[in-house]
C-alpha cells in the first residue's frame, strides 16, 4: 500500500513539475514583454523580468527534486533519518529563496496595476511569495518534528 501511494505523490510531483515548465516558456516572455511596455525609459526591465522568473524556477525544480528524494526516503524505510531532514532543509531554502526572487518583481505589479486600475493585480503578485512562504514554514516544522523524532528514536537505541 505505501509504494501506491508513494507512486501516486511521485507522479504528482512530476505533474506539478509540468505547468511550470509551460509557463517558463510561453508566460515569461510575454511578461517581459509587458514589463517593457510599462516601463520604456528603463531598457533592460525586460532582461531583468524574465531573468527574475527563470531564476525563480531553479530553486523550484530543486525544491521538486528534493521532495522526489523524500519520497525515495520514504519507499526505502528511511524516512526517519538526517537525509530526510536535510531533504526537507533545502525545500525549505529554496521556497523562501522563491519567494525572495518574486517579491523583486512585485513593484512590477504594482505599475500594472495603476496602469490598468485594477487593484487585484497586486494580489495576484502577491499569491507566489506567500504561498511558497507557507511551504517554507511547513518544511521547516516538519524538519524540526523529523529531527526531534530521529533525536528520540537514537537515544531509544541507546538506552536498549
Amino acid at each position: 500500500m505505501k509504494q501506491v501511494s508513494t507512486l501516486f505523490l511521485k507522479i504528482a510531483v512530476i505533474l506539478i513539475g509540468i505547468p511550470i515548465l509551460a509557463l517558463c516558456i510561453f508566460l515569461v516572455p510575454e511578461l517581459g514583454d509587458i514589463a517593457a511596455k510599462l516601463l520604456p525609459e528603463f531598457a533592460y526591465i525586460k532582461y531583468l523580468v524574465s531573468s527574475i522568473f527563470y531564476a525563480s524556477a531553479i530553486p523550484f525544480y530543486a525544491a521538486l527534486y528534493q521532495a522526489f528524494k523524500l519520497l525515495r526516503y520514504i519507499d526505502k524505510n528511511e524516512a526517519f533519518s538526517q537525509a530526510s531532514v536535510n531533504a526537507l532543509k533545502k525545500i525549505k531554502y529554496c521556497a523562501v529563496t522563491i519567494s525572495s526572487l518574486h517579491v523583486l518583481v512585485l513593484p512590477l505589479f504594482y505599475l500594472f496595476a495603476e496602469i490598468d486600475d485594477a487593484p487585484g493585480v497586486i494580489f495576484i503578485g502577491l499569491l507566489v511569495p506567500f504561498a511558497s512562504m507557507v511551504i517554507a514554514v511547513f518544511a521547516a516544522v516538519l524538519q524540526k518534528l523529523l529531527q526531534e523524532a530521529i533525536d528520540i528514536k537514537s537515544e531509544n537505541d541507546l538506552t536498549v
